[in-house]
C-alpha cells in the first residue's frame, strides 16, 4: 500500500509539473483533488497566464464547494471525464467546470482513480472564441482526455535541463498523425518567417519545412526527425541562422493510437547567447586559475631547487617557508581551476594542505599525525586563500615549535553555523615558551590575515595537559 501511495504521489508530482500547458491552452483554471480522509480536498492549483484566473484567493486545502461537488463526485466514480450540465457562479462571474480523473499509467480496468482535476472557466470576460482559441482549447481538451487514461504526462519526455522550455504562450503548432500542420500560432509562424520561411506552415509538413531551413553542415539533434513529424515526447533546440528555437513535442494519442501532436516552441536566441558568453567567461576563468596554479607551483619548485644549493641552514628554513606559503596559495587555485563557483568546499583544500605535513615534519625529524574535527563548509574564494595560509602556518609552527625531535599528533577541529566558524588547532608539543606568543615572521602574517583579511580574532593558550591550542571565529 505504501509503494502504492509512493508510486500515486510521484505521479501527482509529475502532472504538476506539466501541467501549466494545460492551464494556459485551456484559458482556465486548474484545481487538483486528491483523497483525504472521507472527502476530496484541493491540494494544487494552476492559474492560466493567457486568461484572468478565477480565483483571485488560494483555495488549497479547502473542500469543494456544494455546487462543484457532485461534478467532481461523478468524475471520481465512474473514473471518465464530466461537463457540469449548467453554469456556477463564483465572485460575480460566470463559469464553467468540468472535472477529469486522473489515472496512472498500466492501471487496471476496474481501478479507482488517484484524483480528480477540475477545469474551471471563467466565462464573465469570455468573447467570440477566434481560430486560436478554438485551437488552444482542443490541445488543452486532448490532454485532459490523455489524463483521464493515464498517457498524460509523458514518461518519456524527460525534464527540462535548459533553460527557456518553451510555453504555449510562445508559440504552439498542431500537427496531424503524418506531422502535417493544422494549425500554428502567430507566434510560431512568425518564429519560422524570421528564419527564412516563406508562406504559410499550415498544410505543410513540419519536418520538411524545418529541414529547408538548416544548414546543410551543422550538426542537428539525432532526435530532430521524431519531434518535427510528433512521433518523439523530447525537448531540444534548433539552430538555425538568425536564431535559436527551443521546441517541444507531444504526441497526442486517443484510445491509444497517435492521432497528431502538440509542437511547442520559443525563441531563446538571446538566452542561449547569453549562456555561451558565461560559458566562456567560466572556462577562462577556470584556465587562469589553472595557469595561476601551475606558476606558483613553478615558484615552488624553484625555491626548493635554491634552498637544496644553500649550505646556509637559516637561508634554507627561510626558503622552506617561503615554499610552504606559495604551495598553500597554490592550493587554492587549484581547486578553483575545477569549477566556476564562487564558494569552494574548504575541507578539499584542506585536506590537501595536510599532505604538506609529512615533507616539514620529514625537516625536524620527527613523525606527526594529524586530524579533522567537523567541517569548514563552503568559504568564498577570498577567505578560502587567507584561511589556507592562516592554517598552512599554524601547523607549520606546531611542527617546527611544538613537535620538533618528538613524535605527537595535531588536531583540527572545525565548528561551524550560520554566522560564524570557530577553527582550533591544537598539538600535544611542547608548548608556548614561558605562556608567550612568539613575534616571529609566521605568527605576524598569521595575526594580520586573521584580523584584517578574515575580520576575526585569535587567541594562543596553553591547556593544561601541555601542548598549545589557537582559536580562531570567523563571522560570515
Amino acid at each position: 500500500m505504501q509503494e502504492s501511495n509512493q508510486s500515486n504521489q510521484a505521479w501527482l508530482r509529475s502532472l504538476m509539473a506539466d501541467w501549466q500547458l494545460i492551464a494556459d491552452a485551456a484559458f482556465s483554471d486548474l484545481v487538483l483533488w486528491v483523497p483525504k480522509r472521507t472527502k476530496l480536498h484541493s491540494f494544487a492549483h494552476a492559474r492560466p497566464s493567457t486568461a484572468a484566473t478565477l480565483f483571485y484567493r488560494d483555495i488549497t486545502g479547502t473542500v469543494a464547494r456544494t455546487d462543484w461537488q457532485k461534478t467532481i463526485d461523478q468524475a471520481w466514480t465512474t473514473g471518465k471525464p464530466v461537463v457540469a450540465p449548467t453554469l456556477t457562479e463564483f465572485s460575480g462571474n460566470a463559469s464553467r467546470i468540468s472535472a477529469y480523473p486522473v489515472f496512472e499509467p498500466d492501471r487496471a480496468a476496474d481501478s479507482t482513480p488517484i484524483a480528480v482535476i477540475t477545469r474551471h472557466t471563467n466565462l464573465g470576460e469570455s468573447r467570440y472564441p477566434n481560430k486560436l482559441q478554438l485551437n488552444f482549447v482542443a490541445c488543452a481538451e486532448q490532454l485532459l482526455e490523455m489524463v483521464s487514461a493515464g498517457k498524460f504526462p509523458i514518461r518519456e519526455s524527460g525534464s527540462a535541463t535548459r533553460r527557456g522550455a518553451p510555453r504555449v504562450t510562445d508559440g504552439l503548432i498542431r500537427l496531424d498523425k503524418s506531422g502535417r500542420v493544422l494549425f500554428a500560432s502567430p507566434n510560431a509562424l512568425s518564429m519560422f518567417n524570421r528564419s527564412g520561411l516563406e508562406g504559410e506552415l499550415e498544410g505543410r509538413l513540419l519536418a520538411e519545412a524545418v529541414s529547408a531551413l538548416l544548414p546543410a553542415t551543422k550538426h542537428v539533434d539525432e532526435g530532430l526527425p521524431l519531434i518535427l513529424t510528433g512521433k518523439g515526447a523530447w525537448r531540444t533546440d534548433i539552430e538555425l541562422p538568425e536564431l535559436t528555437i527551443a521546441v517541444r513535442s507531444i504526441p497526442i494519442s486517443e484510445n491509444d493510437e497517435r492521432v497528431g501532436a502538440a509542437f511547442l516552441c520559443r525563441d531563446v536566441t538571446e538566452l542561449r547567447v547569453g549562456e555561451r558568453e558565461l560559458l566562456t567567461k567560466d572556462l577562462t576563468i577556470r584556465e587562469i586559475h589553472h595557469r595561476v596554479k601551475n606558476n606558483l607551483q613553478t615558484v615552488a619548485s624553484l625555491l626548493r631547487i635554491q634552498s637544496r644549493t644553500s649550505k646556509s641552514e637559516d637561508v634554507k628554513e627561510t626558503l622552506a617557508q617561503a615554499m610552504r606559503r606559495v604551495s598553500a596559495i597554490a592550493v587554492v587555485h587549484d581547486v578553483l581551476s575545477e569549477g566556476i563557483e564562487q564558494e569552494v568546499s574548504f575541507d578539499r583544500i584542506f585536506d590537501r594542505i595536510l599532505q604538506l605535513v609529512p615533507e616539514i615534519a620529514t625537516g625536524y625529524h620527527t613523525t606527526v599525525k594529524t586530524s579533522l574535527k567537523g567541517s569548514f563548509g563552503d568559504l568564498s574564494t577570498e577567505k578560502a586563500t587567507s584561511l589556507a595560509l592562516v592554517l598552512t602556518e599554524l601547523v607549520a609552527n606546531a611542527v617546527e615549535h611544538g613537535l620538533a625531535d618528538k613524535s605527537g599528533e595535531i588536531v583540527v577541529s572545525a565548528d561551524r553555523d550560520a554566522k560564524s566558524l570557530r577553527v582550533e588547532v591544537v598539538d600535544d608539543g611542547a608548548g608556548l615558551p614561558e605562556g608567550k606568543v612568539g613575534t616571529g615572521l609566521g605568527t605576524q602574517i598569521v595575526r594580520t590575515l586573521v584580523e584584517s583579511e578574515l575580520r576575526g580574532k585569535i587567541a594562543w593558550t596553553s591547556p593544561i595537559r601541555g601542548g598549545t591550542r589557537v582559536s580562531i571565529e570567523l563571522s560570515l
